[in-house]
């Protein structure tokens, strides 16, 4: 409770200290930005500490969209760049890693990343200061609270939680076992997980595990698992925890891989890359699947999308295998939010956040007539013609509800060898509304 209190406090101080001082540098960098000046896109997301896997994948749908954009001529005649914001995944540290951007960082054009593990404190910050932020967060509090600056391109845990128990529901498993990062960003799946598989009918939990995701070891996790007996595995932990965990109860059970279900953040080249090194690449791919947000590759937008994310390699420390990053969750959909953002100032004629954000909404939502658009080049050039427009993007079209969430349908994501993914089959609607309890 005290280190919660201590939390908000120092968030009010942020706020108060970024916006209501004439001059501060956080009111110049979210104004109209001046002729010729370069524009900004910090992204705000972990770089270090337990989940550090999740700020490359963002970063990389940064230089891959600024990369084309640029080459096609800026916004509004401006350059466009990123810039990394590490929160560390701790809401401690992204509160004053917040506040340094926006004391040394001017034109912010506006954010993209902001986890779970961060985003309930740090959103409110970007809208006290009119900045624009595309957030990764699948937290409760954004389902039902109005921010008028933030844009969310995932489905709240809740529903890719209930996702993750259809998947084991059409797989015939009856006997489960959790196993979850002690994280924030981790947690958050758990309760619902626990109220779908109630639901679910004939579903037994039958150990329940929190992992510790600094530890290097999970041996009494991994031996409660295999002791067991569970048919599946769904879980949550990224990076290093997730392969220590995955590869003792391998060894621990026989060298026999228990099959897994993840989340959609599962999918990720550095534990690709670690867990096939650790038991064996079809040993994996034969036995994990996770839930996503159905990217199927087949939208005319993904071409250049694959491209420019392909050219990226090695640009990146932290990444891996870059062909995974084309079905994970935060590239594609960080890659559409800032092509959607570059036309909504482009549509407005402002880099203003309190200008160009109600125009986020009408590319999106489209009107009829419009012209649907696949890339930002594509977008400026019915713009120019005066024609309205409808964005159709790598993770199909976005339709944000009222408290500015969009998400698509869920697919059942399976790995190839190569460490890209597949739909290896459609959730059914029905199944997914019946095991909902929110």
């Amino acid at each position: 409770m005290r280190k919660r209190l201590a939390l908000l406090v120092a968030v009010m101080a942020l706020i108060a200290a970024t916006v209501g001082l004439p001059g501060t540098p956080a009111r110049a960098s979210t104004a109209h930005a001046s002729s010729g000046a370069a524009l900004v896109i910090p992204v705000v997301a972990p770089f270090t500490g337990v989940d550090a896997a999740l700020g490359p994948k963002y970063a990389v749908a940064c230089l891959a969209a600024t990369q084309q954009i640029n080459a096609d001529g800026g916004i509004l005649g401006h350059q466009i760049s990123c810039k990394t914001v590490d929160t560390r995944g701790d809401p401690a540290d992204a509160v004053p890693a917040v506040g340094q951007m926006y004391a040394t960082t001017k034109n912010i054009a506006f954010v993209i990343g902001c986890t779970s593990d961060e985003a309930s404190t740090v959103v409110p910050v970007f809208g006290s200061n009119k900045t624009v932020s595309f957030c990764m967060t699948g937290e409760s509090e954004f389902d039902s609270v109005k921010f008028p600056y933030f844009f969310r391109l995932v489905p709240p845990d809740a529903a890719d939680a209930v996702a993750m128990v259809a998947i084991a529901k059409n797989k015939g498993y009856k006997k489960i076992a959790l196993a979850f990062g002690n994280d924030a960003g981790s947690q958050t799946f758990v309760a619902p997980a626990e109220a779908a598989i109630a639901k679910a009918g004939h579903m037994t939990i039958v150990s329940n595990q929190t992992l510790d995701i600094n530890a290097t070891t999970f041996q009494s996790e991994a031996q409660a698992i295999v002791t067991a007996k569970p048919q599946v595995i769904m879980m949550e932990a990224l990076g290093a925890a997730g392969v220590a965990l995955l590869s003792e109860v391998y060894q621990l059970n026989g060298k026999k891989m228990i099959p897994v279900i993840g989340t959609s953040a599962m999918i990720d080249p550095t534990f690709f890359s670690g867990i096939t090194k650790a038991i064996g690449t079809q040993t994996f791919i034969k036995n994990f699947d996770a839930d996503n947000q159905i990217s199927t590759g087949n939208t005319p937008a993904y071409p250049l999308f694959k491209k420019l994310v392909l050219a990226q390699s090695g640009k990146i420390s932290g990444v891996g295998n870059y062909s995974t990053l084309l079905q994970a969750n935060g590239t594609v959909h960080l890659y559409d939010a800032i092509n959607i953002a570059a036309l909504a100032m482009v549509m407005s004629g402002s880099t203003s956040g309190s200008v160009y954000k109600n125009d986020i909404l009408a590319i999106t939502a489209g009107s009829p007539g419009a012209t649907v658009v696949s890339s930002y080049a594509a977008g400026v050039k019915a713009l120019k013609a005066h024609k309205k427009i409808k964005y159709l993007g790598v993770g199909g079209t976005y339709h944000f509800d009222a408290y500015h969430t969009s998400f698509g349908a869920f697919e059942d994501a399976r790995y190839t060898a190569s460490g890209s993914t597949y739909n290896a089959g459609t959730l059914n609607p029905a199944l997914l509304n019946s095991l909902k309890a929110f």
